[in-house]
């Protein structure tokens, strides 16, 4: 048994290559040499959002506080709620964030396929934003 305990891992700053708007980025949990799957909690002020991505093995959402958006391509924006879990299918292009006018909380949890864990595309314009 390993317990890491809450402070042992130095929050970060939501890479501006990654998302709009301020980020903050806890890790939860890495990958193991047995396991694949590794967990942050990220922290979305008003208005920021990841750029669109997709992730090889998928992507697991849990949102813990907040009010905020997700969106696949060619689909309407969707509001989540905390208690929602948002599964993310294999190379679906996606995005996710906080509303414009609250802020939003989730941990994400993904795992690695092929040595890839998330390949980032263009970031998600203010006008696809504000629809």
């Amino acid at each position: 048994m390993e317990i890491s305990r809450n402070g042992t891992q130095p929050s970060m700053v939501g890479p501006e290559d990654w998302f709009t708007g301020a980020v903050r980025i806890d890790p939860l949990f890495a990958k193991k040499e047995a396991t694949k799957g590794a967990a942050a909690l990220v922290t979305f002020e008003p208005g920021a959002r990841t750029a669109w991505h997709t992730h090889p093995a998928g992507q697991t959402l849990i949102v813990i506080s907040g009010m905020g958006w997700v969106q696949r391509e060619g689909d309407p924006i969707e509001e989540i709620h905390p208690g929602d879990v948002i599964w993310i299918a294999p190379n679906e292009k996606h995005w996710h964030g906080a509303s414009p006018t609250k802020a939003m909380s989730h941990i994400a949890i993904h795992e690695e396929l092929n040595g890839e864990v998330v390949n980032w595309l263009e970031k998600v314009s203010d006008r696809d934003y504000s629809k």
